[in-house]
């Protein structure tokens, strides 16, 4: 290159806004004092899917075998399992309660828990919130918003094919969304999100949905294309840069430079603007490359507050990153593998032990029927480790049990059983005991899902037009549509995840009803005050039994009519196969015909 030829530097290309270069430092900033956190997720991470110990911390150990007992998965899969059995237990797990007398009316519930059905029918949905829950294992945190979807496709010949339009959720990683840690509550906390797209994609969004003038997008264009054709001639002193020039998944700035990716922080909340001097609450601004605002709009949310819900495991008082189940079971786990390990290499020890030689032996092969030529008081001893840490699997076994219940596991459903004999009510009241940790978490998660579906529903009346929904009747087990109109479920409410209930609480209620009756249902006077029919219709709800349709209201008494006429056309034909004589009669033959 020639001596006179400047390096092109970086300043000739960015002009950073100050408000987006405060946005980027403030991501810094948060993301910063998170540090110790992430690397306490990523060792979590690598123990839930470590096939050995040589990708976890216990790959140090001096040890030959290199054994993971995967405890830690166990209880993570354990978790999950029965955290989406207790969430989505049934079809009917939404209700509306209104407010006012309007909101209140069965048609306006109807309405509204038909149309937020549909919504969660839909297939995205349960897999996001199986990512969510997955998060709230591993991470102890988990952040979602709610999104429009529109399946709406146009062919080319004209034609349009109607897939799936209205809300939904998007999760949003623990790894992409800081906010001030300290604050009060997490609604009120500023918040950033973080997302890495394509530069293509970035000018589709741009044309779609942005408040930038044509100016500023034809030079937004033009500073990609002139990093694109100038990133390896920029000038390499980039140490110095201010915090928007360090960007995140990217072994360094020039690597990202050259990329065809773009980085974009997207901002919720109040914050103040140097350039305009004004105080902006409820904003919604998204930072391109860490020095230029692309999009500036109020947030269009009825809430007063941007739509982003969390949900902690372990909540702290005094910060708003929750701790997660696996979090303080990871040295328990470095535990049961040490052992694990030790112990196999003992049991190695024992088949294979060290020999002592004394005295001149000649060289020879350890192994069977080997022959061992010795000198003068020469011999060769094995010395076998002490036996008695074969025994670990008690402490192993200890260790594991543990994990279980400070996890919160459900011992029940997992198949565990304390040891004695016990009669059922004594099972009942232990099983609720040892899972009352369960059931906490599971209405935390609630509350969270909560926040999720009312936005939900927000989100849906915003955009919500004149529609036909496909719903499937259990009744007639047939699949029947409906129109709804934005008045159909526009009210005052809110919608809650009532049937989402963990079991024990069911079967604690079954527990009660048979002790009751056992007791005092013997008693003709008490027993005349309950309804049967409302009785079995509990008993079918907290069985989980309406799919089965057992209970229909006096059934027995239109099919012990049936079978009384079942059993009275029987006896009729009975009767007169009993009055027909056997043999030949005179009409079976011609009297002129000889015997």
């Amino acid at each position: 290159m020639p001596t006179n030829m400047k390096t092109l530097q970086l300043e000739n290309i960015i002009t950073p806004d100050e408000l987006a270069t405060a946005i980027s430092r403030m991501w810094v900033k948060w993301h910063t004092m998170r540090q110790p956190t992430i690397t306490a997720w990523d060792e979590i991470r690598r123990y839930i899917f470590a096939t050995d110990t040589t990708s976890t911390s216990n790959s140090s150990l001096p040890w030959k075998n290199k054994t993971t007992v995967p405890k830690i998965t166990q209880i993570r899969d354990n978790l999950h399992a029965n955290y989406m059995a207790a969430l989505f237990p049934k079809r009917k797990w939404l209700h509306w309660f209104g407010e006012d007398r309007e909101s209140a009316t069965v048609e306006k519930r109807v309405a509204v828990e038909d149309y937020m059905s549909w919504a969660t029918d839909h297939p995205e949905f349960k897999k996001e919130a199986s990512k969510l829950v997955y998060d709230y294992i591993d991470y102890g945190n988990c952040f979602a918003m709610p999104t429009w979807v529109d399946g709406t496709i146009e062919t080319e010949s004209g034609k349009t094919t109607h897939n799936y339009e209205g809300p939904a959720i998007i999760r949003i990683s623990p790894l992409d969304i800081v906010f001030n840690p300290i604050s009060s509550n997490f609604t009120s906390s500023p918040k950033i999100i973080r997302s890495v797209i394509q530069r293509g994609d970035l000018f589709g969004m741009l044309e779609e949905d942005s408040d930038m003038d044509q100016e500023s997008k034809e030079e937004l264009m033009k500073y990609f294309q002139t990093l694109s054709a100038n990133a390896s001639e920029l000038s390499s002193d980039l140490s110095e840069k201010d915090s928007y020039l360090r960007v995140d998944g990217f072994d360094s700035f020039r690597g990202y430079l050259e990329s065809d990716y773009c980085e974009l922080l997207t901002f919720y909340g109040d914050i103040y603007d140097p350039d305009t001097g004004t105080y902006k609450r409820n904003h919604k601004i998204i930072v391109a490359d860490r020095h230029k605002i692309i999009s500036d709009k109020e947030n269009p949310s009825f809430f007063l507050y941007p739509p982003i819900f969390h949900a902690g495991w372990r909540v702290r008082q005094d910060n708003l990153w929750a701790m997660g189940p696996l979090e303080n079971l990871v040295g328990m786990q470095y535990r049961i593998d040490h052992i694990e390990n030790l112990k196999a290499d003992v049991f190695d020890l024992n088949a294979f032990p060290p020999l002592k030689v004394k005295g001149w032996v000649e060289d020879f092969k350890w192994g069977p029927m080997e022959r061992i030529n010795v000198g003068d008081e020469g011999d060769v001893i094995p010395l076998p480790p002490d036996a008695s840490i074969l025994q670990a699997n008690m402490e192993i076994a200890n260790l594991q049990a543990q994990m279980e219940e400070m996890a919160g596991a459900p011992k029940e459903a997992a198949g565990f059983r304390s040891p004695g004999e016990k009669t059922a009510y004594e099972v009942q009241r232990i099983e609720n005991a040892y899972n009352r940790i369960f059931s906490a978490k599971i209405r935390q998660y609630e509350s969270f899902m909560e926040d999720i579906l009312n936005a939900m529903l927000e989100l849906g009346r915003r955009k919500f037009t004149d529609k036909t929904i496909a719903l499937w009747n259990d009744e007639l087990k047939i699949q029947v549509f409906k129109d709804l109109t934005i008045e159909n479920i526009t009210g005052v409410g809110r919608l809650r995840p009532l049937a989402a209930q963990h079991h024990a609480e069911k079967a604690e209620k079954i527990q009660n009803i048979t002790q009751l009756f056992q007791t005092l249902g013997a008693d003709p006077n008490i027993r005349m005050h309950f309804s049967s029919e409302k009785i079995a219709r509990l008993v079918e709800e907290l069985l989980d039994l309406e799919k089965d349709e057992i209970v229909q209201p006096y059934i027995q008494i239109s099919e012990n009519m049936q079978a009384q006429r079942l059993q009275m056309s029987a006896q009729e034909n009975l009767m007169m196969e009993s009055q027909t004589p056997s043999g030949l009669t005179p009409e079976d033959y011609d009297e002129e015909t000889p015997i």
